[in-house]
């Protein structure tokens, strides 16, 4: 796994000086609460007319808008899963990540920053929702610089909170320690 490029930090994620910020959407992809209402009242109604457009986002899945009045010059829709308990959730979860990494490269992107998917209203637990968010995006880094796409150099986590961000660090300590 690739951690090169990988920061943590605890902000706001409407603020990122970064090419894309992630939106943990739901499948409407028409605004709601926490991460999702916070980015849309940052963007301005022009998001909400261009995620209307689109049509709605399946669960794992994820789309591209333009950033409208935020720092970004995109926002990258993803539809976390609802936690149910199941194996299933770790595999959506993770499709979260590596669909909105997948799309970023497509777009010639250098720079993203992830909110904390699913771990808000779905309930993900939040470590194991850390580990998987963490591990996928070192694996798909790895895998896009091995196959020459690797057009990503900054992967930002934007941590709610100094607690979030402690995870974060403490957890992305023990995955570099088991792979060294």
């Amino acid at each position: 796994m690739d951690f090169r490029g990988i920061e943590i930090v605890e902000g706001d994620i409407t603020r990122q000086q970064v090419d894309a910020i992630v939106n943990a959407a739901n499948t409407s992809l028409l605004g709601g609460g926490g991460v999702d209402g916070a980015i849309h009242r940052a963007a301005g109604p022009e998001l909400l007319e261009e995620c209307r457009a689109i049509g709605g986002c399946p669960t794992g899945e994820a789309r591209i808008t333009k950033g409208y009045r935020l720092p970004a010059k995109h926002v990258i829709h993803t539809v976390g899963p609802v936690w149910s308990g199941g194996r299933n959730d770790d595999a959506k979860l993770a499709a979260c990540y590596r669909n909105s990494l997948a799309l970023a490269c497509e777009h010639g992107l250098r720079s993203i920053a992830f909110p904390s998917i699913s771990t808000g209203a779905y309930r993900f637990p939040f470590d194991r929702a850390t580990r998987i968010a963490l591990t996928t995006t070192a694996l798909c880094l790895e895998d896009f610089r091995n196959e020459g796409r690797g057009t990503l150099d900054r992967v930002v986590f934007v941590c709610f909170g100094s607690e979030a961000e402690e995870t974060y660090r403490t957890i992305l300590d023990e995955l570099r320690k088991e792979r060294s």
